[in-house]
């Protein structure tokens, strides 16, 4: 009910896009999951093949997310995520009328570029909509691309039973529908005015060493949010000797995800939020992969004694690398368009996209590296404590760069910093009722004092070296 809550309170914006999140969700498990097992055991194609398939999915979407992010600043969030919905839809359907290697690689190839399109512009949507409330409305999204995610595997299953072409008409079904239905009710934004090329665009993000840092430092936290869906399954199977036990890790994670994100999320609002929190929650996600090293070398359970008892560190790891996800992506995602203007919310979102789908497949290979490592030499632990440090490592980055006020105010704090003299929150244009009014200390005095939106020398009223504001009301009501 707190979630249903929390939904109508938003604007019907934000309420459109999160159930359009839901849908994409359903769409994209009905097929993807289930997509190795019909390339490989139904038509017959070599490992190789099949790698490279997924492949090019996973390089057309990782990689292109910075023209997505591009596309929505400069036309508009809005066209690009229904673009977005028809090539997806396109690439399913040709999953299911295709079975020849030209086809294949067409449909994986077009279903990757549809998510480079599709999910920086939905963030870049949720960011300019949602306003002061935009760590909450992230993390709705999160929970509602959860529970797409768990029904669109329920319904793969399902109709996997019948035929995997069913299950790709089916997606492309789903993602039909959400092409009309946007087109219909989602309301459009006139994209500004652009001075600049995309080039240049570009070049601003990028020379931003700030948010560069950030992305750089929260390339461990990329490679530990992947390991829910690799490491920990795996190790689950391993001390248990079940197959079932991945099913349930992976439902496990997806209920917590449901009940708490929303949860956590404001929590952490009522707390101040901000930068200190992700560290935090880096942290948390980190030493989940601790318990596991207690039973990851037990070897197989004889009994359901054993399997229980194997069983119960791998879930508590489990949940407090899920918590430590709840508490970490809303306020990265809230914090990701604060490093530049507004004007390239889009553009910052997608190469953020580009550095963690980076990070995340090198650490994907350094960690399968560590686990191939672990069974030859026996050492179960190596990868396990590989993803600790790993976490570790990012967690001191960030706080490094917490502390070298390397990074933008999130939240309540950056509601209680005050405005400098002539500046303003990135992307947003001071108001006269928005401004900061130093209290009078009782030792003021007049000088003459030249604020930066002033044209000519105006008496202001300064206590103790700061500027009181009456010379703002000056500026914007052209009172002498």
């Amino acid at each position: 009910m707190k979630t249903l809550r929390a939904y109508r309170s938003f604007p019907l914006v934000v309420r459109l896009l999160l159930i359009n999140q839901f849908g994409v969700d359903i769409g994209f498990y009905l097929l993807i999951p289930f997509l190795v097992t019909y390339l490989g055991h139904d038509l017959g194609l070599s490992a190789a093949w099949v790698g490279l398939i997924l492949g090019v999915r996973n390089l057309s979407q990782q990689g292109l997310f910075v023209l997505g992010g591009s596309a929505a600043d400069r036309l508009g969030p809005r066209g690009v995520i229904i673009v977005g919905c028809m090539l997806r839809t396109v690439g399913f359907a040709l999953f299911a009328v295709g079975s020849t290697l030209p086809i294949l690689l067409t449909a994986s190839a077009l279903s990757g570029l549809a998510g480079a399109l599709f999910y920086p512009a939905v963030r870049t949507y949720v960011a300019q909509e949602a306003g002061p409330r935009r760590a909450e409305a992230f993390a709705l999204l999160t929970v509602f691309a959860t529970g797409g995610s768990l029904l669109g595997l329920a319904l793969g299953g399902v109709l996997l039973l019948v035929d995997f072409r069913v299950c790709a008409l089916v997606a492309a079904c789903v993602f039909a529908v959400l092409c009309l239905a946007q087109l219909y009710a989602l309301p459009a934004r006139k994209a500004p005015r652009r001075d600049t090329t995309v080039r240049k665009d570009w070049r601003e993000v990028l020379g931003n060493r700030p948010f560069l840092a950030f992305a750089v430092a929260m390339a461990g936290m990329s490679t530990l949010e992947n390991q829910v869906y690799l490491l920990v399954p795996e190790g689950a199977r391993q001390v248990t000797g079940r197959q079932e036990a991945t099913v349930a890790v992976l439902m496990m994670g997806a209920l917590a995800n449901l009940v708490w994100q929303l949860r956590v999320t404001r929590a952490l609002a009522r707390r101040g939020g901000g930068p200190a929190w992700i560290a935090r929650g880096i942290v948390l996600t980190a030493f989940g992969f601790v318990p596991p090293l207690l039973v990851c070398g037990a070897g197989a359970p004889d009994g359901w004694g054993a399997t229980v008892r194997n069983a119960c560190p791998v879930i508590a790891g489990a949940l407090l690398v899920h918590v430590g996800i709840m508490i970490v992506h809303p306020l990265v995602m809230e914090m990701v368009p604060r490093f530049g203007p507004a004007r390239l919310t889009g553009t910052h979102f997608g190469i953020f996209y580009v550095f963690s789908g980076l990070a995340a497949a090198g650490g994907n290979a350094l960690v399968g590296w560590t686990l191939d490592v672990g069974r030859r030499t026996g050492v179960t632990v190596l990868p396990w404590l590989c993803c600790l440090v790993l976490g570790l490592i990012s967690a001191t980055a960030v706080t490094w760069l917490h502390r070298a006020k390397g990074l933008p105010a999130t939240g309540s704090s950056a509601r209680r910093r005050p405005t400098r003299h002539g500046s303003s929150a990135p992307g947003r244009r001071a108001s006269a009722g928005r401004l900061h009014r130093w209290p009078s200390c009782g030792r003021t005095r007049t000088v003459p004092f030249l604020p930066r939106h002033c044209g000519v020398v105006r008496r202001a009223v300064r206590c103790r070296g700061r500027c009181c504001g009456c010379c703002h009301k000056q500026a914007w009501t052209g009172e002498a």
